[in-house]
């Protein structure tokens, strides 16, 4: 090959000058070295222009020029768009200008071409941040939540950006979901004082008064000092003591349900006082709530037990008082709970709520009184005999409970009749006629039991005992004619024997009224109750003779109020029947058997309606004595 052959080869020609003009440096004209080289020429070129252009603007923002670096910065990302170093710069400009989110778009890129470099998320993380402070400053609280709510899903390490998404949500009004959120720094991180107060307060906002006075109890625990803590702490107590004075007044008066509210409020402000707690109970007895009556009793008690031990018996006198009153009036609820159940027929329950009032308070014989009551309709004869004598060994002189423990024993020898043990229902007998000489019945029931073990003389004398209290019965009158043959009734009734049985009767019944007292009435606020009996007749073919407890009716009222009450209207009916249709013959003109003007029906005065109660004063249990 010659030279200028050659030399064609170097130079290009004139066609292929007319080419690139034409078509410009497209590859499939060139060959690889020309391509080549002409691309380490370009990138060069672009590198050095976005160098050039990054320089403009790092020397923009020198002069506070930040407009004009963002400009330079986006011409240098324009020419080099995977270089994060750009992407930075101009992201710190934006911030400068309050662009935040071109500036968290900057940073978000960052962080995706260099997700080694932790540090990028704390810069995005730290834009976010103040977005959301520019917005709480705008009042714009939603808004600043969501950025917060960025930052720390970002960096949830960082405790400002938790606290300021706590200011926003309180801000909002969404105290759940800040307490939510401290309840959570308490339970998984270090506990403190200001935790504590700062979730008092949140409870506090939404009125659950309860929590907050624990969590400020436990923030002064954490620092005795703690001002924040302590003022709070004072200031629901000043409102508890308001509270209770309201209810006082309100219970004094008779707004017992007012009251019960105001004083719930006085007990959730201060749930560590004992005396609300004892108001509180007090009036749920009055209202006949029980099972709310019995806790918060209970709980005042047990505060008090507390509180002394704290204190070490500081002010024992004070605790003393609280506890004694508290005692008593767990004793009362006790017992008119008991009333209830024993109205609805839940015997059983009333039993066990008059156990628990007896192991609070065993020196009450009235108590064992209502218990025996139970006992006796569950027909558990022996443990109410039982309570009856444990009764009366607490109060002998009580008639209330002579007239039970006649009716026990008068049911004891009927069943002792009816096993054909007749001695044991003699002797049966004649306690309940100790107890209660003034029954026809127990007299009755005696002369058959005699009479089968032939003891006549004494039958007799039974037989004439129940004709005087009772002159309407004349199932006697052909015993009575059997023990005299040959005589009349008016002999009998006429001899020495009836006549000195007559006089020692009334002095048996006099000597009885004077030695016990009138059993006292229960207040107004109790029901009375009636407790009945019906025993099996002694026998099939003496039916009539039976004595039937309906008639002989034992007055169940709370705390040992007993009663026996006339004749109901019903049978005073039947009576009348049966002596209109037995009337004797009107031509009879012997004499009549006029009975003993003597009264066994204890007659209660009359109830006072609008009686006032008498806070922390024990009486007897709510007894009103005549």
């Amino acid at each position: 090959m010659d030279a200028s052959n050659k030399s064609e080869l170097k130079c290009p020609s004139s066609r292929e000058l007319r080419s690139q003009k034409l078509f410009g440096p497209i590859s499939i004209f060139q060959t690889s070295d020309v391509k080549w080289s002409r691309h380490l020429n370009s990138d060069l070129i672009i590198k050095d222009k976005a160098n050039t252009h990054y320089q403009a603007g790092t020397e923009a923002v020198d002069q506070l020029e930040f407009e004009k670096a963002v400009s330079c910065f986006t011409k240098a990302i324009a020419l080099q768009s995977k270089q994060a170093q750009l992407y930075a710069a101009r992201a710190k400009a934006y911030l400068q200008l309050c662009d935040f989110k071109s500036a968290a778009l900057d940073y978000r890129h960052v962080c995706y071409l260099e997700p080694q470099k932790k540090e990028h998320l704390h810069h995005l993380a730290f834009v976010y941040y103040l977005q959301g402070q520019c917005y709480c400053d705008w009042g714009m609280f939603f808004e600043a939540l969501e950025s917060f709510a960025k930052a720390v899903e970002l960096k949830p390490d960082v405790r400002p950006y938790h606290m300021r998404s706590l200011a926003c949500l309180t801000a909002l009004g969404c105290y759940s979901d800040a307490l939510r959120m401290v309840t959570n720094w308490l339970e998984n991180e270090t506990s403190s004082a200001d935790l504590f107060t700062l979730r008092a307060r949140l409870h506090h906002q939404l009125n659950q008064f309860v929590p907050c006075y624990y969590d400020l109890k436990a923030a002064l625990r954490f620092n005795p000092g703690c001002p924040g803590a302590r003022a709070l702490l004072e200031n629901m107590e000043q409102k508890a003591t308001s509270s209770y004075q309201q209810a006082v007044t309100k219970a004094l008066e008779g707004e017992l349900s007012d009251a019960l509210g105001i004083i719930t409020t006085a007990v959730e402000l201060n749930p560590e006082n004992t005396q609300y707690y004892l108001f509180r109970g007090t009036l749920y007895r009055k209202l006949k709530d029980f099972t709310g009556a019995i806790e918060d009793l209970m709980l005042a008690v047990e505060f008090c037990n507390v509180r002394a031990e704290h204190s070490k018996m500081e002010k024992p006198e004070e605790f003393k008082s609280l506890e004694q009153d508290a005692h008593v009036q767990l004793v009362l609820t006790y017992n008119d709970f008991a009333v209830q159940c024993f109205t609805q027929g839940f015997y059983s329950k009333a039993t066990k709520l008059l156990t628990n009032a007896i192991q609070e308070h065993r020196d009450e014989s009235r108590l064992f009184i209502n218990r025996g009551d139970c006992f006796f309709r569950q027909k558990e004869w022996l443990f109410a005999l039982a309570d009856y004598q444990q009764a009366e060994e607490l109060d002998s002189q009580n008639q209330a409970i002579w007239l039970r423990l006649a009716i026990i024993h008068n049911t004891l020898g009927l069943h002792s009749y009816e096993n054909l043990n007749f001695q044991d229902a003699a002797d049966k007998f004649s306690v309940a006629i100790k107890y209660n000489p003034g029954v026809a019945q127990f007299y009755g029931n005696r002369v058959k039991a005699l009479s089968k073990m032939h003891r006549m003389e004494e039958a007799t004398q039974d037989a004439v005992c129940a004709l005087i209290l009772d002159p309407a019965n004349d199932e006697l009158v052909p015993l009575l004619l059997r023990l005299f043959p040959g005589c009349s009734l008016s002999d009998v009734i006429s001899s020495s024997m009836a006549q000195t049985v007559k006089t020692q009767l009334k002095e048996r019944i006099q000597t009885w009224r004077l030695v016990g007292f009138s059993p006292s009435r229960l207040s107004e606020k109790l029901e009375d109750i009636d407790l009945r009996h019906d025993t099996d007749r002694l026998s099939e073919t003496d039916s009539e003779s039976a004595l039937n407890q309906e008639d002989v009716e034992v007055g169940f009222k709370p705390v040992g109020y007993i009663q026996i009450p006339s004749r109901s209207k019903e049978q005073v009916n039947k009576v009348v029947k049966k002596l209109m249709h037995q009337r004797q013959s009107l031509s009879y003109t012997g004499p009549r058997i006029a009975p003993l003007c003597i009264r066994h029906n204890l007659e209660p005065s009359a109830r006072t309606s609008n009686r006032p109660y008498f806070w922390r004063k024990f009486g007897g249990l709510g007894l009103n004595c005549l």
